[in-house]
């Protein structure tokens, strides 16, 4: 068996060396580090992760909490994390929360007793102050799409108002008057904070808040489906909908088919996240983009930095970005859902 001791002396280098390019616990230069590898690579040398792990008190692993397992959100930002993570020396661990208080905590207590190094949180029912304690005892934790004034530097997060802005700005630029607009579940701080940059754009055109053109539904296809045959039966005569998400849009689609009309000829629709199906709805969707992959690497390299107690240099706020297709147009003095008889 290869011994670190042969590929020290190949390489050129002392053991001492050979030992910091493998764990990356001390800066090595970057010719120095490609010898090392290079050696390693020839000798087909494969370091004992787990006597690296004892002797450094370090698992090499990072453990993630995501609402869901899957879909289209979630499972994006997943891969995106695992990826990142194993091209620097990691394996992640998933688990999830189901938006649960309990089960989020569970789930913290699980990755904990795995003995992973970090934690990267997407969760919503644990509240601020559990958050705050953790990080007070110790606990290493990087925060995905919310914002914690406390630990303003551990939280990656989207402006989502900014995201509500742009979607209903985008409508308004059109000529809409009459925008509807569905909610995920307004105990999550984005579908908040998307309603209210809704709010803003209408209030920045002189409309009024109309509470009756509101509709709170969920983060999937259900929700939609649901919220947008609520706000029909209100006969309003919306002649726009923004969506909390990809997923509600999709539900509007199908409701919109049901009553004979078509997204974007007939009611323009916004959605949220850009997610793959965007691209392949009929129209393709109009939609605000979250740029989950981005956020994905920049969590990775955030706890990286924090085991090795380094201060951040990240972007930790990210912008969202409107993707024009098919499903909005200019409003026509014949585009209205009509009223329910």
């Amino acid at each position: 068996m290869v011994t670190i001791k042969e590929v020290a002396q190949l390489a050129g280098v002392s053991q001492t060396t050979v030992s910091r390019v493998i764990t990356g616990q001390s800066k090595v230069a970057e010719s120095t580090k490609s010898r090392v590898t290079a050696a390693m690579d020839t000798l087909n040398y494969r370091p004992n992760m787990l006597a690296q792990a004892l002797a450094s008190s370090r698992s090499y692993s990072i453990g993630m909490i995501v609402g869901h397992l899957g879909g289209f959100f979630y499972g994006p930002l997943t891969h995106s994390v695992e990826e990142f993570a194993r091209e620097n020396g990691h394996h992640l661990i998933v688990t999830s929360g189901e938006d649960d208080h309990d089960k989020e905590l569970e789930a913290i207590k699980f990755l904990l007793s795995r003995g992973v190094d970090s934690l990267i949180l997407h969760v919503s029912a644990i509240t601020d102050n559990e958050l705050i304690n953790m990080v007070a005892s110790g606990i290493k934790l990087v925060i995905l799409n919310r914002f914690i004034p406390e630990l303003s530097d551990q939280c990656i997060y989207l402006d989502n108002e900014y995201g509500g802005y742009l979607a209903t700005k985008h409508l308004l630029d059109l000529g809409h008057t009459k925008i509807a607009c569905i909610t995920g579940q307004l105990y999550k701080s984005d579908s908040r904070d998307r309603l209210q940059g809704y709010r803003k754009a209408l209030q920045e055109s002189g409309l009024l808040f109309e509470s009756t053109l509101v509709a709170e539904g969920a983060f999937d296809e259900d929700g939609g489906l649901n919220a947008a045959r609520r706000l029909i039966q209100r006969n309003l005569n919306f002649t726009a909908v923004v969506c909390g998400n990809d997923n509600i849009a999709m539900g509007v689609y199908d409701v919109l088919a049901d009553h004979e009309l078509n997204a974007g000829k007939d009611i323009s629709v916004v959605g949220y996240d850009d997610a793959i199906i965007a691209r392949y709805l009929r129209p393709k969707l109009t939609t605000v983009r979250f740029p989950m992959c981005e956020m994905g690497k920049f969590a990775v390299k955030l706890v990286l930095q924090m085991n090795a107690n380094k201060s951040t240099d990240l972007l930790l706020k990210m912008t969202p970005e409107l993707i024009i297709r098919g499903s909005t147009n200019k409003l026509t003095k014949t585009d209205s859902l009509p009223k329910e008889d």
